[in-house]
């Protein structure tokens, strides 16, 4: 039997295993701690309840499933085929334990930006150590609903070499009277948190036909509970041993169609098929009754993105009807590869429109053309009002009506935008500017749209296809900002459903300084007619042309503001020492629709600084900092509604100790290393509180450096090796010493030298006085491995 190529290829290709492992709890939750998404193995689910659950409420959506549509007439490539294969997406955002539910201070994250080419996103996860069942955290949620894609969680039973148990199974198929209440508590989560349904990864041997057939009932009886969906995956066939069988025949078919009851909703292939198999699928699933787009042929993209060898011809001949719809493995590759945000964009423009960056031209001599040169784009921009203020859902800072409220790196994709639905299209008879996310300036968010280049020649920007229907009240409005004052040289561009080629360009005139300003347009000459497209065009001759656009809009009447919330509590807080905390807030949602909830703290100068933002009706503000001597904080709550308009703020207050607490001090400081392995490795990830990420050196001098920013009394450092991340145990850091010094200009003091050492975690009692601390290892790992890996380099103290 060939090895389980979903598994090894995925989460649990980096965990050795002799054994199965013992089953770990999920961790225990202080009133003002870190939320992560839900994860279970079958019989701790059953005791799941969300009243009891302090972190249920953190990791519910809040965005229903938009309707989206596609216009053949305005796809992008015309090699693009609509309404045919579709594209499920299997994305790992981190470790199984270790999804924050509502994003994290740190602006190195995967924000996927391309939404318009998939369908379903399956929020994969899964493991024998943390938990087999993996909900999908909020901001995963929300992004997707935004943009009319379902979301799926999943339920992973690994093969005995990766710790998997076929009792696990069992535990998943067990009956009560005519009920199984696994496939209850399936339909309960998915419910209460706001998604569409479940992968079922069942790659655990051992199994018989009659666990086969209850593995199915157990679908079929959940989707008569629901509405909940199920994706299967080809593993397990229905004579119960686990065997891939690349495509949809006699062995596996009952998964997905067992006589008249339908068992599960679409099945993903395993990465091994063929044209003869995809030709025989399609057949086979046309017999059953169902659609071969109802199948996902599978191609893992972990190890190589867009430099893996697909048979493209097998699953979307040329000029000819897909064959079936297409399964991605774990295309945050381009993410994970990358060496900078700016590489990262560059790598996934050309996973998803190909090596142009142009969704409408994907000539290339490379085999991967990209998928936009397959699939047509779809849009959620279907009602109004439709605003966007290009916000990529990550960002260095966070600006709020123009103004810069919060000055640390973030991510959270609860607060994304609908991305463009063109990615970049610009038409010109001369020189083409340059559309860009920039994220070194904003209105609302982290980003905002550039618009860059010599202007020789009108450019029309292709941005958002819709179907928005105007009235005698509807505006447009674009928020704008240019170098110097005078001539914008920038029109909005509108096509309607009755032509939607033809461009109408609306004049945006002058500005009158360098900072933001709104522009907004009378549509009601276009009354009875919907918009098709969106898009903006420059007119006239600069050589060095440059204009940001923070904000597009389309709304009916004047920009209504949202009703404040109600009942803004404390759920809890912690210390973690004098002057930083962490806190959980709830609220009564505000009456009426609201698009997000923004949350402040006023500081003692009046000023306010943002702290985040949800769509649900609680908080967890990772990061409250005490100003000066005072005593209490205000913290607000404020509603945006989905027009852009702002309620008025409601405010509660914490209150600050002067009692002295052990903490570790370099959580979230500046750190530095020698170097980094990958994007996601890098120095910051060592101080994130977080053992699901990495910092990782191959340098020749391995060292990892901390600034715990002035003089502290340091009397522990505790450093988590590569087993504290689920990693090989042979990785843990053998030999290293830690230095410290009060200050730039003074000697390092070696306060620890340790040799030999296997252990996971290791604590080293100190006592030192130091702002800087240095981690040095001279020998990485137990079998010659050449990386070091440190999962948290922690100094506590006072």
């Amino acid at each position: 039997m060939r090895p389980s190529r979903l598994l090894i290829a995925g989460l649990a290709a980096a965990v050795t295993l002799a054994a199965a492992p013992p089953v770990r709890a999920a961790p225990a939750v202080a009133a003002g701690n870190q939320p992560y998404a839900s994860y279970w193995h079958p019989n701790s689910l059953l005791n799941w309840d969300p009243a009891a659950d302090p972190d249920a409420r953190f990791n519910r959506s809040g965005v229903p499933l938009a309707e989206r549509v596609s216009d053949p007439a305005l796809k992008a490539n015309p090699n693009a085929r609509a309404g045919e294969g579709r594209i499920a997406s299997l994305v790992s955002f981190a470790s199984t334990s270790g999804n924050p539910s509502q994003g994290a201070l740190d602006a190195n994250y995967y924000a996927f930006p391309y939404w318009q080419y998939i369908d379903t996103l399956v929020f994969w996860g899964g493991s024998a150590s943390e938990g087999l069942i993996l909900a999908p955290n909020a901001p995963v949620i929300d992004a997707a609903h935004r943009n009319g894609v379902k979301v799926y969680g999943t339920v992973f039973f690994p093969p005995a070499a990766y710790g998997g148990q076929i009792q696990w199974v069992r535990d998943f198929v067990q009956k009560s009277g005519s009920t199984y209440p696994v496939a209850d508590k399936l339909v309960q989560v998915a419910q209460h948190y706001g998604f569409d349904g479940w992968f079922i990864n069942q790659e655990t041997g051992g199994g018989n036909a009659e666990l086969a057939t209850e593995v199915r009932n157990t679908m079929t009886y959940a989707r008569s509970r629901g509405p909940v969906e199920f994706m299967w995956y080809d593993a397990m066939t229905e004579s119960g041993p686990v065997s891939w069988q690349d495509g949809l025949n006699s062995a596996n078919d009952a998964f997905l169609q067992d006589g008249t009851s339908r068992v599960a909703d679409s099945m993903f292939l395993d990465f091994g098929w063929s044209a003869a198999k995809q030709t025989a699928s399609r057949t086979n699933a046309r017999a059953l009754g169902r659609s071969e787009f109802d199948l996902y042929a599978g191609i893992d993209t972990e190890a190589s993105g867009y430099n893996s060898s697909v048979p493209w011809s097998s699953v979307f001949p040329d000029g000819q009807p897909h064959v079936t719809g297409l399964g991605l493995y774990r295309p945050e590759w381009t993410w994970k590869s990358s060496t900078s945000r700016a590489d990262f964009y560059t790598r996934d423009a050309r996973y998803w429109v190909g090596a142009n960056g142009d969704p409408s031209n994907t000539a290339t001599t490379s085999s991967w053309k990209g998928l936009a040169s397959y699939v047509a784009e779809a849009t959620p921009v279907t009602t109004k009002p439709f605003v966007t203020s290009f916000n990529a859902g990550h960002g260095d800072f966070y600006a709020v009506g123009g103004e810069r409220l919060g000055g640390t790196g973030w991510n959270n994709l609860a607060l994304q935008d609908v991305p463009p639905t063109y990615r970049w299209i610009v038409q010109s008879t001369g020189t083409k500017l340059t559309p860009a996310i920039d994220f070194t300036d904003a209105y609302e968010g982290g980003s905002s749209l550039r618009l860059s280049g010599r202007l020789d020649a009108t450019n029309t920007v292709r941005l958002y296809q819709t179907r928005l229907p105007v009235t005698a009240g509807t505006r447009l409005s674009v928020v704008v900002k240019t170098p110097a004052a005078g001539a914008t040289h920038l029109s909005a561009a509108v096509s309607f459903t009755d032509d939607p080629a033809t461009f109408h360009h609306l004049g945006l005139g002058d500005t009158t300084g360098t900072g933001w300003e709104t522009k907004t347009l009378d549509l009601s000459g276009y009354a009875g007619r919907t918009v098709a497209q969106l898009g903006l065009s420059a007119q006239g001759s600069v050589d060095t042309y440059a204009i940001q656009v923070g904000r597009l809009a389309v709304y009916d009447g004047p920009v209504d503001s949202a009703a404040p919330v109600s009942g803004l509590t404390v759920l809890g807080e912690t210390d973690v020492s004098t002057t930083r905390k962490t806190a959980r807030l709830a609220w009564t949602a505000a009456d009426g629709p609201v698009h997000h909830y923004d949350v402040f703290r006023r500081n003692p100068d009046g000023t306010r600084t943002h702290l985040g933002g949800t769509t649900g009706d609680a908080y967890f503000v990772p990061r409250l900092d005490r100003v000066g001597a005072e005593n209490t904080t205000a913290v607000e709550v404020e509603a945006v509604s989905p027009e852009g308009g702002r309620s008025t703020p409601v405010t509660t207050d914490l209150t600050w100790s002067d009692t002295p607490v052990a903490s570790n001090l370099a959580l979230n400081q500046p750190a530095t290393a020698d170097s980094q392995c990958a994007t996601s490795e890098g120095a910051a990830k060592a101080v994130n509180g977080s053992v699901t990420d990495k910092w990782c050196s191959l340098g020749s001098a391995k060292w990892l450096e901390i600034d715990l920013g002035s003089p502290r009394a340091v009397t522990e450092f505790v450093v988590k090796h590569a087993a504290t991340g689920g990693e090989n145990t042979a990785w843990n850091t053998r030999d290293f010493t830690i230095v410290v010094r009060s200050s730039a200009s003074d000697p390092w003091q070696t306060v620890v030298t340790t040799t030999g050492n296997t252990a996971a975690t290791t604590s080293h009692p100190v006592t030192a006085t130091a702002r800087y601390a240095r981690l040095s290892i001279t020998t990485p790992t137990q079998n010659g491995d050449p990386a070091a890996r440190i999962y948290e380099f922690e100094a506590w103290g006072t």
